[in-house]
């Protein structure tokens, strides 16, 4: 693959840009505004990518020296401005959206997640829980930009709603990884809400997230904003996600956590699909 492509790692900016083309299914929109919000998306994430590489440089010398950058396929100062080039990217296309819509919130979206994007890699990555909240909150955003780019008061409303969910199943599954990984974290030096603090009390807390994203799932239908078949389908994700969530309390060994993370996965990624099956 080639490194320029290879160092944004496509299938995390996918992943992204599938939360604005949901939002985009949900309101029935295509427009372009639509358009720029996937662009932008793809350009924040895409940037966040490379500047956390430029900051891991040293870490991945010694762990993942096939990354582009400590393999020497993309040098440490244009990786440096790689990144800065996808931040104005994102930021132009905020800008656009804004403009066309007549509502600044958008442009402001793009700009505080420029700041958070490049803070994150610089240093909260390595903050407890703090690194964890921080990839979460930025998934959660994603839908809201994409509400907000729509601009509809309703839209705004579903896709706020779709962030916290996104927000919340995302962190715990976040700290589920941070459990799945401890023992590497150790030998590396790293500081992990598990390692501080424990498993257990890790596990916890990702128990009591699940639960609450499992309770607030059904809302959605009884505010008639999602039909029958959204209901049918997020049972599925319900009883994926409240398995896992027994699995994370009762045990928290690697082999666990990691089927926990994979089981997390495809339970969100089901919860989209019947995002998207429900609105119509």
């Amino acid at each position: 693959m080639n490194p320029y492509i290879e160092i944004l790692r496509p299938g995390n900016v996918m992943m992204a840009m599938i939360a604005i083309i949901l939002v985009a299914i949900v309101s029935h929109t295509i427009s372009i505004p639509i358009i720029l919000a996937i662009l932008a998306v793809l350009f924040e994430i895409s940037a966040g990518n490379v500047i956390n590489d430029y900051f891991d440089y040293k870490i991945d010398l010694i762990n993942k020296p096939e990354r582009p950058i400590p393999s020497g396929r993309i040098q440490l100062k244009t990786a440096r401005n790689y990144a800065y080039g996808l931040f104005l990217g994102g930021t132009i296309c905020g800008f656009l959206i804004s403009y066309l819509t007549k509502n600044w919130v958008p442009f402001l979206i793009v700009l505080i997640s420029d700041i958070i994007l490049y803070i994150y890699a610089y240093k909260l990555k390595s903050t407890p829980l703090i690194g964890n909240l921080t990839v979460g909150f930025m998934t959660g955003l994603c839908f809201v930009f994409g509400g907000f780019a729509i601009g509809t008061p309703e839209m705004i409303y579903t896709s706020a709603f779709l962030g916290f969910f996104a927000f919340v199943m995302t962190t715990a599954r976040e700290i589920t990884k941070d459990i799945e990984d401890i023992e590497g974290d150790k030998a590396e030096g790293a500081k992990t809400f598990p390692i501080l603090y424990g498993k257990k009390l890790s596990a916890i807390i990702t128990f009591i997230l699940i639960i609450i994203d499992c309770i607030l799932c059904p809302s959605l239908y009884f505010q008639n904003i999602f039909n029958i078949f959204y209901l049918a389908i997020i049972a599925i994700a319900v009883i994926i996600f409240v398995y896992s969530a027994i699995l994370i309390i009762r045990n928290q060994d690697v082999k666990t956590a990691s089927k926990v993370s994979k089981y997390l996965k495809i339970g969100m990624l089901i919860a989209f699909v019947s995002f998207a099956i429900g609105s119509f």
